[in-house]
């Protein structure tokens, strides 16, 4: 396959983990607002900022990344995601608390630092167990919620300076981690660095984030957006820790977000930790696969296109019929997957999110409004389209009452099926 190279407008980067410079488009989705900006009724006859959603893949370390169009302060500081709307993910982290306590022993005496903490969706279950934490979370608005539930959080972004103050105030994690944050941070190397300084000689890191391979295999276009400046390999995931001292010891493979990694690190001097043999195995399976070569990466493109007029032939198929389409959902992934569509009101009526934050808002860019999930009863839809796909079996269950009048769920991702 013949190798592309962007063009000369795209040129424009460097790599923000190895400084290489960026030739390579991996993807581009046009172009769109950011994907949790959402809109009240008087913005909608604004000017609304849309930003390139172009893709680019490093050919020295493999890291598929995005410029950065908007400062971190400017996406995070005033946040509508709340992570404890989600059962299924409320779930998910209890048994997180519950394994990593049986697996490494922590208690009373141990200190749990977790990073982009949110509104205290996990560290509450640390606490249940008597287990000193602290909370991290740069969102105003949603580590209000933490306090406001007895988590002890700092509102403030973490890097070297951050972790440097903690560390020098004598708050070393025992068990520093972060879910669905390492995507998140555009100075990717100050992140890692802090990460290694805030961390007990012999503590452990976990991060959970998206695995690229399933991106890839699966064409999870919609899981791009300008707040995920960064979409990790276990491969290039491990080079970069590495580069700050960092040592990966063991993974698991999760199906939360589409397909994501757990990884376990610990300082790369800390002999206490043995390598598991999945560590090795994965690294195999992502070379075989064909992850340290360029070309690996340059047929997403124009599978994403395929989909994209798959999905388009569905929705006209069924306005056509007269039948009518709400969506379930106003995550990230459904706004950067309605706005590269080009679909909006013309397709679907509204959709409905049970966090009362996003409810009586509007989309960003389709401005479809975001109602309470009792909507649906009211209006009897033909078909709920499952924006949030990840959590699909969630919703279906909270949303069986559909059945009684005929109603069917939808699901575009990777493949339009009607369930």
């Amino acid at each position: 396959m013949a190798i592309r190279e962007c063009s000369l407008e795209d040129m424009v980067m460097n790599c923000r983990f190895c400084n290489t410079h960026i030739k390579h488009l991996f993807v581009s989705l046009g172009s769109s607002p950011l994907a949790n900006s959402f809109l009240t009724k008087d913005q909608l006859n604004k000017m609304e900022p849309f930003y390139p959603l172009n893709v680019h893949v490093c050919e020295k370390c493999f890291l598929v990344q995005l410029e950065e169009f908007e400062s971190p302060e400017n996406i995070f500081s005033d946040y509508a995601y709340f992570s404890s709307y989600s059962d299924s993910w409320l779930k998910h982290t209890k048994e997180y608390v519950d394994k990593m306590i049986d697996k490494f022993g922590f208690n009373s005496k141990s200190f749990i630092v977790e990073v982009a903490s949110n509104d205290g969706y996990l560290l509450q279950y640390f606490i249940e167990k008597g287990i000193s934490v602290l909370g991290i979370e740069p969102a105003a608005n949603v580590a209000e919620a933490a306090k406001q539930k007895g988590i002890p959080t700092e509102v403030v972004f973490f890097g070297a300076k951050t972790a440097t103050r903690l560390a020098l105030e004598g708050k070393h994690a025992d068990l520093l981690l972060g879910n669905n944050v390492l995507a998140h941070v555009p100075d990717l190397n100050d992140f890692v660095a802090g990460l290694k300084i805030l961390l007990q000689p012999q503590g452990i890191i976990t991060m959970e984030f998206p695995h690229l391979m399933n991106m890839l295999d699966k064409i999870q276009f919609d899981t791009i957006y300008h707040e995920h400046f960064s979409y990790f390999s276990f491969l290039t995931a491990e080079k970069v820790f590495n580069a700050h001292g960092l040592a990966f010891f063991d993974v698991e493979e999760l199906p939360t977000h589409g397909g994501s990694l757990r990884i376990y690190a610990c300082h790369k001097e800390d002999n206490s930790k043995t390598v598991s043999q999945r560590v090795f195995d994965l690294k195999q399976r992502e070379i075989d696969a064909g992850y340290m070569d360029i070309s690996c990466y340059f047929s997403f493109g124009e599978k994403v296109k395929s989909i994209k007029r798959d999905i388009l032939k569905f929705l006209i198929h069924v306005k056509e019929e007269g039948k009518t389409i709400v969506g379930y959902g106003a995550p990230a992934k459904g706004n950067t997957l309605l706005n590269y569509c080009g679909i909006r009101t013309d397709f679907i009526d509204y959709t409905v999110d049970k966090n009362p934050h996003k409810q009586g808002h509007y989309l960003p860019g389709s401005h479809i409004p975001i109602k309470s999930p009792d909507k649906i009863k009211e209006t009897e839809p033909d078909y709920v389209l499952i924006l949030a796909w990840n959590i699909k079996d969630e919703i279906m269950e909270q949303m069986s009452f559909i059945r009684d009048w005929g109603g069917k769920f939808v699901i575009l991702m990777p493949t339009v099926e009607v369930l």
